[in-house]
């Protein structure tokens, strides 16, 4: 009979090889199981910053719908509004009309050259509010959307900050609630700075278009159409580029040497606002070649519902089978104050809005800024 030590004399070997085949299994074993267990943690802190993430988002979305509203309902009307009566002050053509009248029933108090000087003027004068009009109403509109999705943006911001998120946050300072009025408030720039400068401009362009157009000359929706584009399209490619955007905001050199300085060392300079910074991003969306896109589509939408406009199809004539050009001077001044309708009431407000182009480039824009 075997003894135990001759049992492990012959059997060691086995033994040995079998002890380390279960040693090493349950060693890859445990080694597996770590691993699973720090996978699983992984899955549940990412499948945690998702649900954060998107509760970041939400919160998001509500503030940018916050501030839209203020926009729609407080920003937009009191800047139209303001920028309707400084154009119809600016703009008053009523001194060349009641003078034409006054010669009209008294032959002789006016010359021949007397009245074709005030046809004249009243001609290039007319063209030019409605051209302003139209300039004005699809830039502010358009304006006021770009300070929202900015404002949106910083609101983002903070309440990424606020929640703690590790993914959506970057370097920026938030933007408190002065700065946010300052900010939304300074739409009224056209109309207390920049409209002098716009309506000059449009002037020059309008005298530039018009100086082959006489009184008698037929006018239908092709041939206005083309003129007012033909004016739009001199006004936006005077002087240097993006030399519009003037009209809508202020221009100080030291926005520029801060923004330099800010991006070369990723710091902003102790004289750096919060309202700078928000300028500085508000002119770049401005200045870009897509928001330029943007601009010229919208202008085309707005004038081709202005040319169709009833005011111009109603009356003896229709604008469809054409008129004398000294015909539809008084319908242009009539359908002028339409352009600058409150927005709840504005038709042309409304189709800006509705252009896909418009709707796509401030959906593209949120998301990069949203993402930055």
């Amino acid at each position: 009979m075997l003894s135990l030590r001759d049992l492990w004399r012959r059997h060691k070997r086995k033994v040995l090889v079998t002890a380390g085949v279960l040693g090493s299994g349950y060693f890859l074993y445990k080694l597996y199981d770590a691993h699973r267990h720090r996978l699983a943690d992984l899955e549940r802190q990412l499948a945690s910053e998702r649900e954060n993430d998107e509760f970041i988002k939400a919160q998001m979305q509500v503030h940018f719908e916050n501030i839209q509203r203020i926009a729609d309902t407080t920003t937009l009307p009191h800047a139209m509004h303001y920028l309707s009566c400084r154009i119809a002050e600016d703009l008053d053509l009523s001194h060349l009309t009641n003078r034409l009248m006054r010669g009209k029933g008294q032959p002789n108090t006016l010359s021949s050259s007397e009245k074709l000087q005030l046809w004249d003027r009243l001609k290039i004068l007319s063209f030019t509010r409605m051209v302003v009009s139209i300039w004005a109403v699809t830039l502010l509109s358009l304006y006021i959307r770009v300070q929202v999705n900015i404002l949106g943006r910083h609101l983002y911001i903070a309440t990424a900050r606020g929640l703690g998120s590790s993914n959506l946050l970057e370097d920026a300072e938030l933007i408190d609630r002065d700065d946010q009025q300052k900010f939304l408030a300074n739409a009224d720039f056209l109309a207390n700075h920049g409209l002098s400068t716009l309506i000059s401009h449009m002037q020059t362009a309008a005298t530039e278009v018009l100086k082959a157009k006489q009184l008698r000359d037929f006018f239908d929706t092709t041939v206005l159409q083309q003129i007012i584009m033909q004016i739009l399209d001199m006004f936006m490619s005077m002087g240097s580029p993006h030399h519009w955007v003037d009209c809508l905001m202020p221009e100080d050199p030291r926005l520029y040497k801060f923004a330099m300085a800010s991006s070369s060392d990723k710091t902003n300079p102790p004289d750096f606002t919060q309202f700078n910074q928000l300028m500085v991003e508000t002119r770049e969306v401005l200045s870009s070649a897509e928001f330029t896109s943007v601009v010229e589509i919208s202008l085309k939408a707005v004038v081709n519902a202005l040319v169709e406009e009833k005011g111009f199809q109603s009356g003896g004539s229709s604008l469809t089978l054409g008129m004398p050009l000294a015909r539809l001077l008084p319908r242009i001044s009539q359908i002028c104050p339409s352009l600058l309708d409150e927005p709840s009431k504005n038709q042309f407000i409304q189709i800006i809005q509705s252009v896909p182009e418009v709707g796509l480039f401030f959906t593209l824009l949120y998301a990069n800024m949203s993402t930055s």
